[in-house]
């Protein structure tokens, strides 16, 4: 694929300050647990989703920040809980949420650019995401702090910019992106969300007492003096990671496709491209022949089962992590489809069964943090719904999170580029000489010379 680099200036925000937006109406003043799958160490965290939208001449003399801030206050009388603070409880460090009505943190923005002027500063992967979104103080420690931040930014032409930062423990892509649809449909008049939230959470909890039946890797660690990633002699670990995002349309999907042996045709695209993406992630990184590798792809249990396992209406974190285990050397030197074969054998492997058990397993082992070491992540948010979310300016034209996790933690989501072509866009991050050997890899797999580019900011 090319390189390309848009250099633009850096995007100035000029903010008021930060205000809460409490619930339209009295909501219940009550406890809520969170479930097992929720309060894991790794989803302590804060996760920022971007949407993006052009000026509507439709809409023209009505300012998006006082519509969306009006519908998120009477969003909250429905989504009570995330308008109130984290505690943890007990030894085990069990989460759950004290909905005390305190509201979400909203900022009000401006930004004297158009979307024409703003070069790659409002394109995947968002090199001035901190403008965008502004934690401060705040969002400090995931306990006792607002539950979502938004930050509407108005731009010169007419479009703005809604960008969320929301605790992770609360809600997925797709429990968010239902969350952010009841505000949409609000501000274009409907008094009550199409989908009603449900909470639920004691469907994803272990059994007492936890009952260890499956095997689930990405707690393991497989660490010794002999598995260290990259080479010593490589540098990269001192040069700081990139932020870079591939598109891939109609026609680099179909080659890629090519790649694949007839037997291995009824594997999804996401299968496919993720074994793709692994296999030249892990050339690029240069790790010892002997490295254990951890490749986890995140599968989302929503109607993945009849009768379903959830109902319609959670939005609490409903996602397993289903890792496959290699020596790096296989990886690399086996074709594709060796990496194809775990891949889609992981996730034909995400029964019932082995839901309950990564739970018991998330508890017995004292909720931790995934293992990071030779582990990358790919998180499909191509059907999250965030592009359909709709205030009144119809679609939003980017919506997802702004950039991959670095080193760790890839996406995909659904995209248009400029030639409107949809596709898929893939945020990664790697250290800089990574990159480029990704890159070279990647065509190397290929063989073609597509109009793809690479946007990455240092």
């Amino acid at each position: 694929m090319n390189t390309t680099s848009v250099i633009s200036p850096p995007l100035t925000v000029h903010r008021s300050e930060p205000e809460f937006i409490t619930p339209a109406k009295p909501t219940p003043h009550e406890f809520k647990a969170l479930s097992d799958l929720d309060d894991q160490d790794t989803l302590r965290i804060y996760i920022p989703v971007i949407l993006l939208y052009p000026y509507n001449p439709a809409m023209e003399g009505v300012d998006p920040a006082k519509v969306i801030k009006e519908a998120v206050a009477k969003a909250l009388v429905f989504y009570y809980p995330f308008a109130g603070r984290l505690r943890e409880v007990g030894p085990s460090r069990k989460l759950i949420v004290e909905c005390t009505g305190e509201g979400v943190l909203f900022i009000e923005a401006h930004a004297d650019v158009t979307l024409q002027q703003s070069g790659n500063s409002l394109e995947p992967p968002f090199p001035d995401l901190e403008e965008l979104l502004f934690y401060g103080s705040h969002f400090d420690d995931v306990l006792d702090s607002p539950l979502l931040l938004i930050q509407v930014t108005r731009l010169k032409c007419g479009g703005f910019v809604v960008a969320i930062g929301h605790n992770h423990t609360m809600a997925d892509g797709s429990g968010l992106g239902q969350f952010l649809s009841a505000v949409g449909e609000i501000a274009r008049g409907k008094q009550v969300p199409s989908i009603l939230p449900v909470w639920e959470r004691h469907l994803l909890c272990a059994a007492t007492p936890p009952n260890l039946t499956g095997f689930h890797p990405e707690y393991e660690n497989y660490l010794d003096v002999d598995n260290v990633e990259l080479d010593d002699n490589d540098g990269d670990d001192i040069e700081g990671d990139v932020n870079g995002s591939f598109f891939f349309g109609p026609k680099e999907l179909s080659t890629i496709r090519k790649l694949i042996p007839p037997n291995f045709q009824k594997c999804s695209t996401f299968e496919i491209l993720t074994a793709c993406i692994w296999k030249c992630r892990t050339i690029s990184i240069s790790p010892k022949p002997n490295q254990i590798m951890r490749m986890s792809c995140i599968v989302n249990a929503r109607n993945r089962f009849n009768p379903p396992l959830i109902p319609q209406g959670y939005y609490g974190n409903s996602f397993l992590f289903s890792t496959v285990i290699s020596k790096a050397e296989q990886v690399i030197r086996n074709p594709v489809e060796y990496a194809l074969d775990l891949i889609r054998k992981a996730k034909e492997g995400v029964s019932r069964d082995y839901i309950q058990s990564a739970m018991d397993t998330i508890v017995s082992k004292e909720r931790p943090w995934v293992q990071i070491d030779g582990t990358y992540m790919m998180s499909d948010n191509t059907r999250s719904g965030f592009r359909e979310v709709d205030f009144g300016w119809g679609n939003a034209i980017y919506g997802g999170p702004p950039r991959a996790i670095p080193a760790m933690t890839s996406y995909y989501l659904s995209y248009e580029n400029k030639k409107g072509e949809n596709g898929i866009i893939l945020l990664i991050s790697l250290p800089a000489k990574a990159m480029e050997r990704f890159e070279k890899e990647l065509n190397n797999l290929l063989n073609v010379m597509p109009t793809n580019t690479i946007k990455c900011s240092l």
